[in-house]
């Protein structure tokens, strides 16, 4: 066990995540500290591992000098010290909190603070490598949290043949992401896959016995049977450290734009972090701060001023033997082929929004944009995104819509319906 103080390092990194990882393939003898085992993935295809697509090593971000295992237990601010739980102290000049997220362990009756057996969140590779090894066809397995975590976690167990239900609060699908008409449609694809979905249901609680989980209890008494129950509830940055050390911390921890905290020689990026009070909690927003941050620390001009993000999911069809075994799908909702779904900005129009929709109910596509003023506001894409590209682009730019183009042009561009 180390016991001496290492002073070796200029720029020390707590977390080996995607914004982690990326700030130590951009900053030169950085030293990063990371609680896991495994080398830094990409989060984003977790559920392509649950599916069996992946191997472990599929996901695995390029090779990075990173100290596994290691968990930071205290900050020392004054001195500029990280305490490890081996024992260690390492010296740093800057100091980059790149802590991430924890799942959000909702309270139900039956959950405490160790979880059943049989009751898996679904965060790390860990997380992965558990379910995927628990689950079987046939298996009985309900879902909690219809976003977009959910959803990935409902079909990637559909993939495997298990029995899934899946639970979800609120009024549809991907509540965040999608306005009600392509939350149906996806509804209907994932019911095609043969996922049970229950929209506007409360969970209750677990039934459990011998500290194994058995069901699913819903608010209105009725029972979910279940060998697997998965925790899709959402995330919450993880804050503790440096709320330990003194730092401004309100939903996360709070940087400016050159994601400095309000310690001058501490910054943070990723889940963890909260700009102009926003937490973004998206990798594409990680790694674009870890970019800003990187030119930060060597010295050149950089700010980060947010980012507009898009939101990207894949639903293969089923596999011909799983397929057969299926309920035919609805007429509006084919399952041949993948299905791909786009979703930028706020799809809920404001009033005086000018909002255009376009659908095609045999092919399963839908496509919806909200106009505010000469800007995208946001929209979504279900089923061939053929203008996603020209839609993302106008909307991450920001840029003003052309005063000849017309609302139809902006859905029927790139190859339309």
């Amino acid at each position: 066990m180390r016991t001496q103080t290492e002073n070796t390092a200029r720029v020390v990194v707590i977390g080996a995540g995607m914004a982690g990882a990326r700030l130590a393939a951009r900053v030169p003898g950085v030293t990063v500290i990371g609680e896991e085992e495994h080398a830094p993935y990409n989060r984003v295809l977790l559920a392509e591992v649950l599916a069996g697509r992946y191997a472990p090593d599929v996901i695995a971000l390029p090779p990075a000098e990173v100290r596994r295992g290691v968990r930071v237990v205290r900050i020392d601010p004054a001195d500029r010290l990280v305490h490890c739980d081996d024992g260690s102290v390492v010296r740093y000049g800057r100091l980059v909190l790149a802590t991430g997220s924890n799942p959000v362990l909702p309270p139900l009756r039956g959950l405490g603070n160790t979880l059943p057996d049989g009751v898996h969140p679904f965060r790390t590779l860990d997380d992965c490598l558990a379910l995927r090894a628990a689950v079987r066809p046939g298996t009985r397995a309900v879902v909690i949290g219809g976003g977009l975590l959910g959803v990935s976690a409902a079909r990637a167990l559909a993939e495997c043949g298990a029995q899934v239900v899946l639970a979800q609060q609120g009024e549809h699908l991907m509540e965040r992401q999608l306005d009600a008409e392509s939350a149906g449609l996806l509804r209907r694809h994932l019911e095609a896959l043969g996922v049970e979905v229950h929209t506007e249901c409360r969970v209750r609680g677990l039934r459990c016995t011998d500290s194994a989980v058995r069901a699913v209890e819903l608010a209105d008494g009725y029972e979910l049977e279940a060998e697997i129950t998965v925790l899709a509830c959402g995330v919450r940055p993880r804050t503790g450290l440096a709320l330990a050390a003194g730092l401004d911390v309100r939903k996360g921890i709070v940087v400016d734009d050159e994601l400095r905290t309000s310690d001058p020689y501490i910054h943070a990026v990723g889940d963890c972090a909260e700009h102009r009070s926003t937490v973004y909690g998206l990798a594409g927003a990680a790694l674009e701060q870890a970019d800003v941050l990187a030119e930060v620390l060597a010295g050149r001009p950089a700010h980060y001023t947010g980012t507009r993000a898009l939101t990207r999911l894949t639903l293969r069809s089923p596999a011909p033997a799983l397929a057969a075994a299926l309920p035919a799908a609805p007429a509006a909702a084919p399952v041949t082929g993948a299905l791909d779904l786009a979703a930028f900005g706020d799809s809920r129009p404001l009033p005086g929004d000018d909002v255009i929709r376009l659908a095609d109910a045999t092919k399963g596509a839908y496509r919806s944009v909200v106009v505010r003023g000469d800007r995208l506001a946001g929209g979504v894409l279900f089923g061939d995104l053929g203008a996603v590209g020209t839609l993302a682009r106008t909307w991450q730019n920001d840029e003003p819509l052309p005063a000849d183009m017309s609302l139809l042009h902006l859905l029927t561009n790139d190859g339309g319906l």
